[in-house]
């Protein structure tokens, strides 16, 4: 049996300009440190300033190679067909800038299928990203219906562990934890 453990972290709290508050450098350090027993194959980030910020803090803690990922760019799943979704959210939807929209989650759909695999030997990886990217990867290994991704908050610096074995389907191991500078943080 294979497996792959995906960290999911939300960048932490940014200021005005979208960059790391004071809070969210101490968010950012916190979850490093917590990080730090956690062997790790890559480290995958947003290339957006808070994300991008939080990976070099808890870089400086996790030794793994980093790199800016497309992947896990801030997008809003964004449904052609409003049918699924409950319509209290149809309002929201409409808010949502069409910069930001992510038609049917295709992106999202293709992060789920480019980092959702097991392949011939265990990998483990982190994933430093947004809220709704979480929220739809969380959805997907719950197999719940498509809009639950609107439903999922995921707090700054907190991690999220997904993960996917080649002899069972996809499981949740953690969810939203937040760190905890006393106990070190395994999924094991």
């Amino acid at each position: 049996m294979t497996i792959t453990d995906l960290y999911l972290v939300r960048h932490g709290l940014a200021d005005g300009d979208g960059d790391l508050s004071p809070l969210g450098r101490e968010q950012a350090d916190r979850a490093g440190r917590r990080l730090s027993t956690v062997t790790f194959d890559a480290i995958h980030h947003s290339a957006l300033p808070r994300a991008a910020a939080t990976a070099e803090v808890i870089a400086g803690h996790v030794r793994a190679p980093r790199h800016a990922c497309d992947h896990m760019m801030d997008r809003t799943p964004y449904p052609s067909d409003r049918a699924s979704y409950p319509e209290r959210w149809h309002a929201w939807l409409d808010g949502v800038p069409a910069g930001e929209r992510d038609p049917d989650a295709v992106r999202l759909r293709a992060a789920v299928a480019h980092l959702g695999v097991v392949g011939d030997t265990d990998r483990r990886e982190l994933l430093i990203t947004h809220n709704f990217v979480i929220g739809w990867f969380v959805r997907h290994v719950m197999d719940a219906p498509e809009w639950r991704w609107m439903s999922l908050y995921q707090e700054n610096c907190a991690v999220t562990v997904l993960r996917w074995s080649s002899d069972r389907p996809p499981a949740m191991i953690s969810f939203n934890q937040e760190s905890e500078e006393s106990r070190p943080f395994t999924a094991s």
